[in-house]
Parts: C-alpha cells; structure tokens; sequence
C-alpha cells in the first residue's frame, strides 16, 4: 500500500522564516527590535498604497478579480499585451504554478547554488531531480558550467538576478552567452525580486528586453514597495505560457487589497525614489564599515550584504549576540551556509545601530572605522 505523504514531502525541509519582532521581543525581553533579516523596505508601505487599501476595504464581500486591473496596469506600463502579464500572491506563487504546470516526473530543475531557498523547497516538493552548480569564488553566478550542466532532461532553469543571499548580479552579455546553449525546451525562470535596486547599476540588464519565448520573468510588491505583507507579485512571459500558467493558478489570487495596494504603490514615485536613496545609504555604510571589522563582504546590487565572519568571531556567537540586543540578522545555515550571515539594510540609524552592536562584539574600536 502506498504511503500516504509521498517521499518527496516526508523527506522534505520546510522553509524556515527569520525570527519576527515580537518573537525575539517575547524571547529575549527586548521591547525595541530592529529586524534586517528579511530584506523588507525599512520605510515601509507608500502612503499611496495604504489608503488604496482603506478605500478597498468596503468590497471584502465581493472575489477578486483575478489580478486583472494589475495585469492591465503593468501591460501599459511595460508596453507589452495582458497575455504577456500574470499576478499572483507572491511571486513565490507563481514559481509555484510554473512548477505545477511544465514539470514532468522525469524532468529535472537546474540552479546555482547558494540561492533562494524557497525555490529549492517548491522544486523538492515535486519530486522531480533538483541539481545545482556552485558559485564562483567571488561569490557571482557561474553561468558557463551551469550551461555545461544542462541535460536532455533538463527542464527548468532557476537564476536569481540579484542573487540571493549573495547580492550579486549577470550582466547582459553574460546571459547572452550563457542562453546560446540552452534549448528552446528549457524554461529559464529569471527571478528579479530586487530589480529596482539592481537596475541602478548600468551593466545589469533588464530582462524584459530578452522576447526570449522560453524566459519567465518574476517580480514582485514585497521588496522596494514594501508590501511583503500583502504577497503580491507578477511575472511577464509569451503568451502561450502565461495561457497555460493561468489554467493552474488558483483563480482569485492576488487578494483585493493586495492588487489594490500594488497598483497605487506602482504609481508613488516619489516614495520608490527615497526607498533607493536610504537603500544606497545603508548599503555605503554596510560595504564600507564591515570589513574594517574583519568581516568578508560581498558587494551587493540589492538591500542587503552577505558578510562571512572569520575565525576569531563565528557567525553564530554574533547572531545570538545581536538578538539578544533586539536586533535580527539571517543566519544563513538554511541556505548551505552555515558561516554567513545576510544584513538587510535599514534606515541609516537602523543601519549604524547594528554597526555598533557588531564593533562591540567584534571588540574593534568604533573609532578606527572613521
């Protein structure tokens, strides 16, 4: 008699979310957190987005629409047909329904490695083979051997561009390169969570401009527009995709509020322009003070930086140490990397708080950092 959970579930490693502010209040007996774990938007929602979530409240009674008036308003904006566009709660959703729709039992999913742990678990969940090349030294993508890596049954590529945990990003060329050995039958699943940011640096390449037919491109609402709360995202692919995505998707996803908030949030340029002000700010002060404290850093194109404390100082002892000050990190043993820990930036008082938490622990001088 077969089993009731299936082998690919029982054997499975759920994700596992950052520690909240309220459970490290309740723990540690902290009453001010800071919380730089989860690469959320320090300033939080647009105003634009909030009160477009008030005036929504009067249709709770009524089903969504499906994400329709999002899908139109990112068509406009992208220039591009609905047909092209799908929205979901989250674009972890959408990873989801890709999953549920074009994998076989003896396909495969290929990925670096590390990378977004949530994909891993969706991919696992299927139970199909999930293989990964590792990064370079330097902590970048290795596109040239995951092209090597690819097989006849290789039938979904997973990049994340930003990388995440590691900041890091492809250029255009180096995609280009990379795509003249994948076949047309692979699906090339181009995860842009952090593209606001990114697309601040010129050598990032915007995948909307590929028209590859066989390039999935996801984003979403969670990071720079700060409604991760809400699980928001969209995606934009051929047609023919997007028809067949939205047969398995589940039908009245997004939330009301949540396309509401997303479509006044997409409009509010002013709060984007000081999101990535404060971004660059945090960002400077992280890259600049961290390896003054002996710490490896990986330059980052998004919100936030791996650091790799060294031996004197273990990545663990100073995780423990900052909850105990009410502030959260990630410890990224989730991800395969067990000495590393990924800050997210905060406000800049946010940001020189942990900095002087971290001086502390590491027993540097705060005034040697200048």
């Amino acid at each position: 008699m077969p089993p009731l959970v299936p082998h690919a579930i029982a054997s499975l490693l759920p994700y596992v979310p950052g520690l909240s502010a309220a459970q490290v209040s309740r723990l540690y007996g902290v009453s001010e957190v800071i919380k730089l774990a989860s690469n959320e938007n320090p300033l939080g929602p647009s105003p634009l987005a909030l009160e477009a979530i008030h005036r929504s409240l009067g249709n709770l009674h009524l089903y969504p629409s499906g994400g329709l008036e999002l899908r139109e308003v990112l068509s406009r904006r992208h220039r591009t047909k609905i047909g092209n566009v799908i929205a979901g709660s989250g674009s972890e959703s959408i990873m989801s329904n890709i999953i549920r729709t074009f994998l076989c039992d003896d396909d495969e999913v290929l990925t670096t490695e590390p990378t977004f742990i949530g994909f891993r678990v969706l991919a696992m969940g299927r139970g199909v083979r999930y293989r990964s090349v590792p990064c370079r030294k330097n902590w970048s993508t290795d596109l040239p051997a995951l092209a090597d890596a690819i097989t006849e049954h290789t039938k979904i590529i997973y990049l994340a561009n930003p990388n995440n945990p590691t900041g890091t990003i492809f250029t255009r060329g180096e995609f280009d390169r990379f795509y003249a050995h994948v076949p047309e039958r692979v699906l090339i699943i181009l995860d842009e969570a952090y593209f606001e940011y990114a697309q601040q640096n010129a050598e990032y390449p915007d995948s909307l401009g590929y028209r590859y037919d066989n390039v999935i491109t996801l984003r979403t609402f969670s990071k720079v527009y700060g409604l991760a709360g809400m699980r928001i995202g969209y995606g934009f692919a051929h047609e023919d995709l997007i028809a067949n995505l939205m047969k398995v998707k589940l039908p009245f996803e997004p939330s009301t509020l949540a396309q509401a908030a997303a479509i006044a949030a997409i409009e509010d340029g002013e709060h984007l322009r000081r999101t990535l002000r404060e971004n660059a700010r945090s960002l400077a002060l992280l890259t600049n003070a961290l390896p003054k404290l002996g710490f490896e850093v990986v330059p980052s194109e998004a919100n936030f930086v791996l650091m790799a404390p060294g031996a004197a100082t273990g990545a663990q002892a100073i995780y423990q140490e900052l909850l105990r000050q009410g502030i959260i990190i990630r410890d990224l043993s989730a991800f395969g990397l067990p000495g590393c820990l990924r800050v997210s930036t905060g406000t800049l008082e946010q940001t020189e708080r942990l900095i002087e938490a971290i001086t502390a622990i590491a027993g540097v001088p705060h005034a040697t950092l200048g």
